[in-house]
């Protein structure tokens, strides 16, 4: 198979942890008998720093002209002056509504060998298994905005349509699992909420019969995602809700370097990035954690090239390199001695 990936490996840990993520691709590409042209181009600091743009007209055409794209990390504190004009986010911002990747796929599932490094209890992880499907072009961070010296405000706006599409993309993946869905809102409060669950329970009424309903408040959400984080199958919620939750549900697996995420529309065209930050404070040092960048190269294997059998192959590989106890300073123990990100990446490459 001959496939296009566009590199976006942005700022701070995000060129480290991509440039692993890149290496395993291209041993998967060799070990399967694939052809996989990868490019880089510039987001978010980087591309202001290069071009005063977040988000180029060249770093378009390049993801316009490829089948996925891998995305390292945006930010950093060079750039988060709160006044600024242009800011890095605003470039994943545009980038997911260029492409309208409304769907973000987040899933959760501690490894057995880590579960030392979650804050929660041991015997709380057993059996979790969470998908969280986030909507991701609309709400809060894309509704009207109005600033004043006194006063500011931010829109949050979902029309049906936006709604139906990202139950739809929950109701599939819930009947390829165990059958359940929790739909996460404040309707108590939010007119857009009420709205929600109104098309919620439509949707799936009439489309997913066989799959059952739960709604759940948001601050109720966030208190049995460390109560009993394994009641959760999927997990469907709107944009600002669904940013804050998948960062909370990332202690369940004991750290965000661990955590893959896809942003996939109506084609095979897909985002696929670790949902941690750009992580200044390391950046450089070579001990940032490549598994979350890896297990995204692998979503991006599974979902957008439609290659299962070697998605498989290098989630198992992860698996295997955690099991023999290569752990970042990041999920490191007495037992287990920090290793860099080469060498994390290193072991993954052994295992394929």
């Amino acid at each position: 198979m001959k496939a296009c990936i566009t590199l976006l490996p942005g700022d701070g840990i995000g060129p480290e942890v991509t440039a692993e993520a890149v290496r395993c691709l291209q041993h998967v590409a060799r070990k399967f008998n694939h052809e996989f042209e990868m490019q880089s181009a510039a987001i978010g600091g980087a591309a202001i720093d290069a071009e005063g743009d977040p988000l180029p007209a060249a770093t378009i055409a390049a993801c316009h002209k490829a089948d996925a794209l891998l995305l390292g990390a945006i930010g950093g504190p060079k750039w988060s002056d709160p006044d600024a004009r242009v800011r890095p986010e605003q470039g994943l911002l545009r980038l997911r509504r260029e492409f309208d990747f409304y769907a973000n796929l987040r899933p959760v599932a501690p490894h057995p060998a880590l579960l030392d490094a979650s804050p929660l209890k041991a015997h709380l992880l057993a059996g979790v298994d969470i998908m969280v499907v986030r909507e991701l072009t609309g709400g809060i961070y894309f509704g009207e905005k109005t600033r004043t010296a006194e006063h500011a405000t931010d829109l949050c706006a979902y029309s049906a349509t936006e709604i139906e599409r990202i139950i739809r993309v929950a109701g599939r993946l819930a009947r390829a699992r165990r059958h359940r869905i929790v739909s996460v809102d404040k309707a108590n409060v939010l007119e857009t909420s009420r709205l929600w669950r109104t098309v919620t329970e439509r949707v799936l009424t009439a489309e997913f019969p066989d799959v059952s309903l739960e709604h759940m408040l948001v601050d109720a959400a966030a208190m049995h995602l460390l109560r009993r984080p394994a009641d959760f199958d999927v997990m469907v919620t709107e944009n600002m809700f669904g940013d804050i939750l998948t960062d909370e549900a990332s202690m369940l697996a004991g750290s965000m370097g661990l955590l893959p995420s896809a942003s996939l529309g109506d084609d095979r065209k897909g985002l696929y990035e670790p949902i941690h930050g750009s992580a200044p404070d390391i950046a450089g040092k070579g001990i940032a954690n490549p598994y979350a960048a890896i297990l995204s190269a692998a979503m991006l294997l599974r979902h957008s090239l439609q290659l299962e059998e070697e998605a498989v192959a290098l989630e198992t590989a992860v698996a295997r390199a955690i099991d023999q106890g290569v752990r970042t300073p990041d999920i490191a123990t007495a037992e287990h001695a920090p290793v860099s990100t080469r060498a994390a990446a290193d072991a993954v490459l052994q295992e394929i």
